[in-house]
């Protein structure tokens, strides 16, 4: 018999508060099932149980707060719940079939969507917002994207700035950064996108980002040191590789959630990941396991056209890289100056963990694998 407690979702998080439950006293549930909602500094989030069985107790109330490794369920094996199937709270009855002959009640009435206009649909997915709560001001009662903007936000958007400025604050005070950078020439990287798309239905389809992310996983196989975590007895090196890829939410902050075992991952698998991660956390939904253990982070705003970032570590990591735009510039190619697509990547890396002699080195082997994308593939 297991318990299942209030998990860990980062370094900064001390409680949670249990927003609903997923499963029942007396479900089945196996290794990786959502299991509850919990509500963190870092919004809403969807955490999964890490064994099988029965949930033979449920032991938190939603809506109430409780810190991190409160026991939330007893799970416990098959056998050992119908052995004692008084621990278990009754499940709910099932509703009663009408008798034969009597009609049965009519279906609750439709309800129509809240009307907007879909620059306010797209603000509210960003802000986290219920297009419901909010009161419209255009035609009709339409809600309209300055209605959206002037909605209040989720009350954990404010608790998210305050988490990410606290966990930003303590990572410059106690890691020894160091910096290094390097510009790369992206051309391979991009024709190999090209030509795989060429063969490939829409949905199989990648994009650069994808590329950049899988030559991070597999460089640090040669540079482990870059992968794991710093805790009270030194550096840990991490087997498994997790990507935290860092999103933005706009008007709320920053979050790195985890793709796990990228190394492992297929391209086409690793961008499907990606999309629903991206379109996921801009609703303000996450798993446990994906804030929980990132081994490494990678941050990019290429997309908003920076030259090169210098990002800041996340706690207990050690290692972050971030890449910049592709923009053409001047190169020497063989001897001779051409126009080239050049992309600068950096490394911010701890001091604790690593040298700047190693981290050039990832640097180059990132730069190895995007000249020869084929590896990648």
């Amino acid at each position: 018999m297991g318990v299942f407690r209030m998990p860990s979702l980062g370094a900064d998080m001390e409680a949670g508060t249990l927003v609903e439950w997923e499963k029942h006293a007396g479900d089945l549930v196996k290794r990786g099932d959502i299991i509850a909602v919990v509500e963190t500094q870092k919004g809403a989030i969807e955490v999964e149980v890490f064994e099988d069985g029965p949930i033979t107790r449920l032991l938190v109330e939603p809506g109430v707060k409780v810190p991190v490794g409160t026991p939330l369920a007893v799970i416990g094996k098959e056998e050992e719940a119908i052995a004692a199937p008084a621990a278990a709270a009754p499940l709910p009855p099932k509703p009663e079939q009408p008798p034969p002959g009597r009609p049965e009640a009519p279906a609750a009435p439709f309800m129509p969507a809240v009307a907007a206009s879909p620059a306010a649909r797209r603000r509210a997915v960003e802000l986290g917002i219920d297009l419901a709560t909010v009161k419209g001001t255009g035609p009709g009662g339409a809600v309209t994207l300055s209605d959206v903007e002037g909605a209040q936000r989720p009350s954990w958007a404010d608790k998210m700035r305050q988490a990410i400025a606290a966990a930003m604050a303590r990572s410059k005070r106690e890691i020894p950064h160091y910096y290094l950078s390097q510009t790369l020439d992206a051309g391979a990287a991009l024709e190999a996108v090209e030509k795989f798309n060429a063969a490939q239905p829409p949905e199989r389809r990648i994009l650069l980002g994808a590329l950049l992310i899988k030559s991070v996983a597999l460089a640090l196989h040669d540079f482990p040191e870059f992968n794991g975590f710093y805790g009270a007895e030194g550096f840990q090196p991490s087997k498994a590789v997790h990507v935290g890829l860092a999103i933005s939410i706009r008007g709320v902050g920053l979050a790195a959630p985890a793709i796990h075992d990228v190394d492992r991952l297929l391209l086409p698998d690793l961008m499907t990941r990606m999309r629903d991660l991206v379109a996921r956390v801009r609703r303000g939904t996450f798993r446990s396991s994906e804030l929980a253990d990132a081994t490494v982070t990678v941050s990019s705003l290429g997309d908003r056209g920076v030259e090169m970032l210098l990002p800041i570590i996340y706690p207990p990591q050690v290692a972050i890289l971030g890449f910049g735009t592709v923009a053409e510039r001047p190169w020497v190619v063989d001897g001779k100056l051409a126009a080239r697509p050049l992309l600068t990547v950096t490394l911010a890396a701890d001091h604790r963990a690593s040298d700047g002699h190693r981290g050039a080195l990832l640097l180059r082997r990132i730069d190895q694998l995007l000249q020869n994308p084929e590896e990648l593939l």
